[in-house]
């Protein structure tokens, strides 16, 4: 396949993490306080497909581990948010197997073919295991998200997600440089920015709902 078609579906999921990452900052913004959409999910998950793609089209191993990770968690939030009972049955087996098809279509000889994605010549192993810890942890902020979110039976962005992300974000940026790939840094780059601003906005709501917490009425009111 054409190195340009690859980097077109790596930049069209980055382009959709960035839309959802910018959606929930203006509403954040807007609100003054930090907002979940449900489009921020939908976004999520079309993105994430892309990448799983992506990462598959390069053998790149990290990319294709960050995915999956994170790609049911995507799913179990539209849940929550009820929206993905609203798509249609055949979407949603779809989407729901799609990265197990596309591991078992990578085997082999129905034997997976880990001496070309453990040694790719194109990434050291240094550099692989930069990858895989840097994805692994920006991964385990939605971890953190959905035990929070089932904790609450809702949906939501808790300040510990966005703390994570800057973490993560700043070690794949690492990995992008070293790996030479525009479509890792030009998204994480973006991401970055909202991140902290979003921990920000975490700390003004903070400061705006103490107040409230700790405000007692008197026998007047």
């Amino acid at each position: 396949m054409s190195s340009w078609v690859v980097y077109g579906i790596g930049f069209l999921a980055q382009i959709l993490f960035s839309a959802r990452l910018i959606l929930q900052w203006i509403l954040s913004e807007k609100n003054k306080r930090i907002i979940t959409p449900s489009t921020f999910w939908k976004l999520s998950l079309f993105a994430s497909f892309l990448l799983f793609v992506y990462g598959h089209l390069r053998d790149d191993f990290a990319i294709m581990l960050g995915q999956a990770l994170t790609y049911y968690i995507y799913i179990r939030n539209l849940q929550l948010q009820g929206e993905w009972q609203k798509a249609p049955k055949l979407l949603q087996i779809f989407l729901f197997i799609f990265p197990i098809f596309v591991v078992l279509y990578a085997y082999n000889n129905g034997e997976y073919d880990i001496e070309k994605l453990f040694n790719n010549e194109n990434i050291p192993l240094w550099l692989l295991l930069l990858g895989i810890v840097s994805q692994i942890l920006f991964t385990l902020r939605f971890v953190y998200q959905w035990l929070v979110s089932e904790k609450t039976k809702t949906s939501q962005l808790p300040v510990g997600f966005w703390r994570m992300s800057v973490i993560g974000a700043t070690l794949i940026l690492a990995y992008a440089i070293f790996r030479k790939d525009p479509v890792l840094f030009v998204g994480h780059i973006a991401g970055l920015v909202i991140y902290v601003r979003n921990i920000f906005i975490w700390k003004k709501q903070l400061r705006y709902e103490m107040p409230i917490k700790n405000y007692e009425p008197t026998e007047n009111e």
